[in-house]
């Protein structure tokens, strides 16, 4: 039987040092954003930034460029890498995020039937890039997330990555091992959790299936997150969520940060809960985060 994550597993999370110096306590590479979805890697970075040293944040898209020297004035705390050195960055980074804010298809008004990547522009650029770096830098602890989930082949996923899907993200990427099941949702949960773990094991990554009771595993280990409310239904969670999943990765083995990032998410929400029910956004989750890790790893 999968057990439910116990919080205490976070007193296990990397501690700086007190002696520590610049760059010893992590750095990450956000990569994301698109024509439509610029706000998207912001969560992630905003979050990010308060776990680890340094943030480097890069986009394809130049009026993602635009919006993040604009934020710059009121958000200092990363740096905004040109798009042709984004492999330089990567390289000097411990764990790399792709995908939030990256498109599947071109426009919103683009008809359901017709909602395939393969047919639109930035659904192609997003598929490109995101094959180019995973097998550019296989060896890097790499979260994969939204956009590129839409977009990517499995086989694509490096070994020990972290990926985080949601039930539509999940079904795009393992259609393969979901083609007898017609979807994931009508199962039980034992029979999810018996899915989850096995494309974890399949392609020897984490998974961290999202949703009100959220499932995280890798090819050897399965638990169940607990808690969260339906405020974390709305737009940008997710990429809150990817964010601090990279942060923690950064010094973390993949399970305890894919774990901890869940189970945070979920605490920081239901916190948020108490004093407004579900009535917050993106932006008060990121700011409630540091808050909420502090408290759980100081408990006695």
């Amino acid at each position: 039987m999968t057990e439910v994550f116990d919080k205490d597993e976070l007193k296990k999370l990397y501690r700086p040092a007190s002696d520590s110096s610049g760059e010893d306590n992590g750095q990450v590479t956000i990569i994301g954003g698109s024509s439509l979805f610029h706000g998207a890697p912001v969560f992630a970075l905003k979050v990010a930034s308060r776990i680890v040293d340094m943030v480097f944040f890069a986009s394809p898209e130049k009026s993602v460029g635009m919006v993040a020297e604009k934020m710059k004035s009121k958000l200092s705390s990363f740096i905004w890498v040109p798009w042709e050195d984004i492999g330089a960055y990567i390289q000097k980074s411990e764990a790399v995020l792709i995908g939030p804010g990256f498109m599947r298809f071109g426009s919103e008004s683009t008809p359901e039937e017709s909602r395939n990547h393969m047919n639109h522009e930035e659904g192609k650029e997003s598929r490109e890039i995101t094959e180019n770096l995973l097998k550019k830098f296989p060896q890097k602890r790499w979260v994969i997330d939204a956009g590129s989930l839409q977009v990517m082949d499995a086989d694509w996923i490096p070994k020990g990555a972290i990926v985080t899907p949601n039930k539509k993200e999940f079904e795009l990427l393992f259609k393969n091992e979901l083609k007898n099941l017609n979807g994931i949702y009508h199962l039980s949960r034992k029979e999810r959790v018996g899915v989850v773990r096995e494309v974890a094991q399949k392609y020897d990554c984490v998974v961290i299936f999202k949703g009100p009771e959220a499932i995280v595993c890798s090819s050897s280990s399965s638990v169940i997150i607990e808690g969260g409310n339906a405020g974390l239904t709305k737009g940008g969670t997710g990429d809150v969520l990817a964010g601090l999943a990279a942060a923690l990765f950064a010094k973390n083995d993949a399970f305890l940060a894919a774990c901890a990032a869940s189970y945070v998410i979920k605490a920081a929400a239901d916190e948020l809960y108490q004093k407004v029910g579900i009535y917050y956004n993106s932006d008060d989750l990121a700011d409630k985060v540091p808050e909420t890790l502090f408290s759980i790893i100081n408990q006695p």
